[in-house]
């Protein structure tokens, strides 16, 4: 009988144990407990890492940029240049907010636990009920991602959001509805859960109570911000974001960071104080800026179509969703004219729930997102300050980071298409009826 995808991924270990590991350790990592050890190790970590900064007073990262929110408020009209503006859609005021509750000498520290906690949520539905032994592995590489992205996503709104996402990938198949409320909260807290929920809304049988699930949270959350005084700016996170331009980290931005690394017309990288962002300027970069918004409308769009077609040719509605869901994500992380680095936390999501669903099937995609995790960790908190100096060597790195996102994107189009021409050929071969 062939191997399952982790079985064979756990029988290499056990393959080494002579030269590595004895046979019972190796067992004991193919156990739930293991991934809670494993699990408590890494957060912890985190935690004390980030004790070097809260036991101080002090916080990390953009944590510092939440602390001044949740001190003043949700009031932009009043910002006076004192902090930037609010970028985020409204509901990132709750962890915001809520990581203010012991106070702001002790931010960060709440912050962490409740991205810990979030993250335990993630872990627990992948590793339950049918999922108990396949989700095992699949943890594992969520553990092996957050090594090098924890300094992202424990100081980012990505940490709150992509154990939310996950949990609404697990559960796509045989609860679209509670799937599609994870999906609306989660977008309401940072837009780009909006990639996973355009292939839920595609594939899934029960679309028309999947739209109204998504429109009923976004009527409440709208209410809500009116009724709160607050209604003229619920759409204020996508007016700042449309007047930024061509941040470095950006795929776009790559051959701008190239010809500041040679100084060539007038190109070179500062700073936009305005928003505390690294930006590329120099010939055709204010155009191209203003390119990107309407270029990642027509991918999204694109990328709409092609799951349709895959639909209607009868591809399997499960693997479309999982398929479908990488496709737009990493299409918004290419065509995005911003490209932060804790941007990559979108995809790890996606590819755990597609590694639970299928360890064969996903495992190029898992490979390309590691790499990617390891040349962004290099990026950031590493060697962040020489790449703004326009170093050459970092320069590299981050273009082998950004063709490594072309090439994810590459894949999960091919795979997708794959989809609908494997089920339209499975479909050509059934004996016509009588």
């Amino acid at each position: 009988m062939r191997r399952s995808g982790p079985e064979v991924f756990f029988s290499r270990l056990t393959a080494a144990r002579d030269v590595v590991l004895p046979a019972g350790v190796v067992a004991w990592f193919r156990t739930p407990a293991s991934v809670w050890w494993g699990f408590a190790v890494v957060h912890l970590y985190f935690l004390a890492w980030m004790a070097t900064f809260f036991v101080h007073g002090d916080t990390f990262s953009d944590t510092e940029q939440y602390r001044q929110w949740a001190l003043m408020g949700f009031n932009p009209q009043d910002l006076d240049g004192k902090i930037s503006p609010w970028v985020y859609p409204v509901l990132a005021q709750l962890p915001i907010f809520a990581a203010n509750a012991l106070g702001p000498h002790l931010y960060l520290l709440t912050w962490t636990l409740i991205i810990a906690a979030l993250d335990a949520a993630g872990v627990y539905y992948l590793t339950r009920g049918k999922r108990a032994q396949r989700g095992i592995a699949p943890a594992w590489f969520w553990l092996f991602f957050t090594l090098f992205m924890g300094y992202l996503s424990f100081a980012r709104v990505e940490g709150i959001t992509a154990p939310i996402v996950l949990i609404a990938l697990l559960y796509a198949a045989e609860r679209p509805l509670v799937a599609a409320a994870l999906l609306s909260v989660a977008t309401w807290v940072k837009v780009w859960p909006a990639a996973v929920v355009a292939p839920l809304l595609i594939a899934s049988a029960r679309r028309v109570r999947v739209f109204l699930v998504g429109l009923g949270v976004s009527a409440v959350v709208a209410a809500a911000t009116i009724l709160s005084g607050a209604g003229a700016h619920l759409l204020d996170f996508a007016v700042n974001q449309g007047e930024r331009g061509m941040q470095l980290e950006a795929t776009f931005s790559t051959p701008w960071v190239w010809l500041s690394v040679f100084g060539a017309g007038g190109s070179h990288i500062a700073d936009n104080v305005a928003i505390n962002s690294s930006e590329v300027y120099g010939p055709g970069v204010v155009v191209a800026a203003k390119l990107m918004q309407p270029l990642l409308v027509l991918a999204a769009l694109a990328g709409a179509v092609l799951m349709v077609w895959a639909l209607r040719r009868g591809a399997e509605r499960e693997e479309l969703v999982l398929e479908g869901a990488l496709l737009m994500v990493t299409a918004f992380i290419v065509f995005n004219k911003v490209g932060s680095p804790q941007f990559i936390v979108w995809l790890v999501p996606v590819v755990v729930a597609g590694l639970a669903h299928d360890w064969a099937r996903w495992k190029v995609p898992a490979a390309l997102l590691m790499g990617i995790a390891v040349t962004t960790f290099v990026i950031y908190p590493l060697f962040y300050t020489p790449l703004i100096h326009a170093n050459p060597v970092m320069a590299l790195v981050l273009t082998v980071r950004n063709v490594l996102l072309v090439v994810m994107l590459v894949w999960s189009i091919r795979r997708t298409a794959e989809l609908g021409r494997t089920a339209g050929s499975r479909s050509a071969a059934l004996p016509a009826p009588r």
